[in-house]
């Protein structure tokens, strides 16, 4: 298994729209990003570095692996 990359939300968000998501709005320090086909929403903090149990929730969310997170870095 793939160790999680230590990464900000700032650039979990610029990885994920690379996937194809795009930034519907956000609240305070939550992101949120939506993706039509295949449908998925995550919701993103815009923390300096994302707790790595986060950063497992949201890839779960997406459908993404760290491997595929990686690549989109």
């Amino acid at each position: 298994m793939t160790k999680l990359p230590r990464i900000s939300g700032r650039e979990c968000v610029s990885a994920l729209c690379k996937a194809g998501f795009e930034i519907r709005r956000q609240h305070g320090s939550h992101i949120v990003l939506r993706r039509n086909d295949p449908f998925a929403q995550v919701v993103v903090p815009d923390h300096k570095e994302l707790d790595r149990g986060t950063l497992r929730g949201i890839l779960r969310q997406a459908g993404l692996s760290a491997d595929e997170l990686r690549k989109l870095i």
